[in-house]
């Protein structure tokens, strides 16, 4: 049976909320690995590691949008991916010890076996070339995965770098091949669904550094000091949340009425990977804050403190240029004003330096919900070519 259409927009299944559960844990398992490594190398780490995990959930996502939740291939599917998950995600706070290969194994039975089923379920011929394309970047890094796997702790953090970072390529590039062009704009996929999908990964993160927030208080002696600073993580936590969803409904138009789905598509993949991440900076610094509120900042704390908020903001300004074509001078001043207070409050009270980092991302709030949602009040910014899969 050839899937030969795609419905721009459909309700999300219980079944996918039952697999994104999965990965309400591995968010939570990324952000204490920062919390007990927050060194250069242990930011690494975990950057890696999430972003094999964000690798997991958004391919398979994505693969949902192509062949929907209600086909019973993709629910065996789905549970599939679910089980291996599972494995994969517990492995992370081990992933550089004893439990690589657990990490290893789990990772790439999803990623190339996901990919293989799919070229299986009868795609359409555009849609089966593309994955026919993918499977060859994801099969190209395998190598330096399992070598990673097999060497030391020491050195596996650059073997995995090496093969996330071939991942990234072909997912910024379209997975191209020498000689083999497709337009974006043949492939037909599900955008809205997919969009729908990613709100709701970013509901996933949103309550991870709640819960974070919450963990913290309730270890935390009850003083004034810790009343201060939990109640300034959960502010600033609600103002972000509030960035994205407050005008998100323009995005949702967009989806529906593009041409070209899937060029859309990829700038949210991207743009939801740095948000999310951004997301799990932030849960981990309000967690350090809570604990040591009077101490000082220091590089790591500010780090964390206004750069998460700095990566998600940012990341979503790139996806509003990039679909919309103008960038908001406010989002622009928002972050001028996280840089400048990172540098400047590193010998701060670390409770002073988080209620800086929340007043900007508060400001920046208010002053996007005085903003009717149909007035950009942006600089128009050239636009790019169109981007091709594969090829611009």
């Amino acid at each position: 049976m050839e899937l030969t259409s795609v419905p721009a927009r459909r309700e999300v299944t219980p079944l996918e909320l039952f697999f994104d559960l999965v990965y309400v844990f591995a968010i939570g398992q990324l952000s204490h690995q920062l919390l007990a490594h927050p060194t250069w190398t242990g930011a690494a780490q975990t950057l890696v590691l999430y972003l094999a995990v964000y690798a997991a959930w958004a391919y398979t996502t994505w693969a949902v949008t192509l062949v929907p939740a209600e086909d019973p291939r993709t629910r065996r599917m789905l549970l599939a991916v679910m089980f291996a998950g599972l494995f994969m995600n517990a492995a992370i706070p081990r992933a550089f010890g004893d439990a690589g290969w657990l990490f290893v194994a789990t990772f790439l039975l999803i990623h190339l076996g996901r990919t293989v089923w799919l070229l299986t379920v009868g795609l359409d011929p555009v849609n089966q070339e593309h994955f026919r394309r993918v499977l060859v970047w994801f099969v190209a890094p395998a190598p330096l995965w399992v070598t990673g796997a097999a060497v030391d702790g020491g050195a596996r953090p650059a073997w995995w770098a090496a093969a996330i970072l071939v991942e990234l390529v072909g997912t910024w590039a379209a997975h191209p091949l020498p000689g083999r062009r497709l337009d974006s704009r043949e492939v037909t996929f599900a955008g809205g669904h997919l969009l729908e999908r990613g709100r709701l990964f970013v509901i996933i993160a949103f309550g991870e550094t709640v819960m974070t927030t919450g963990t913290a208080l309730t270890t935390a002696p009850y003083q004034p000091m810790t009343l201060l600073t939990s109640s300034v993580a959960l502010t600033g936590t609600v103002a972000l949340f509030w960035l994205f969803f407050s005008h998100s409904e323009r995005v949702v138009r967009h989806y529906q009425r593009t041409e070209d789905p899937m060029r859309a598509g990829r700038s949210g993949v991207i743009s939801l990977m740095a948000s999310v991440a951004g997301l799990i900076a932030v849960a981990v610094a309000d967690e350090r804050v809570i604990a040591h509120p009077t101490e000082h900042a220091g590089i790591t704390t500010n780090l964390l403190l206004f750069g998460g908020p700095a990566l998600y903001i940012g990341a979503q300004t790139w996806h509003g240029a990039t679909l919309f074509d103008d960038l908001l001078w406010s989002r622009l001043l928002a972050l001028s004003a996280l840089v400048i207070g990172c540098a400047v409050t590193t010998t701060a009270p670390a409770y002073l330096a988080a209620v800086i980092a929340a007043a900007i991302v508060v400001s920046l709030a208010m002053f996007e919900e005085r903003r009717p949602a149909g007035d950009a009040r942006a600089r128009p910014i050239p636009s790019g070519p169109q981007v091709a899969d594969g090829n611009t």
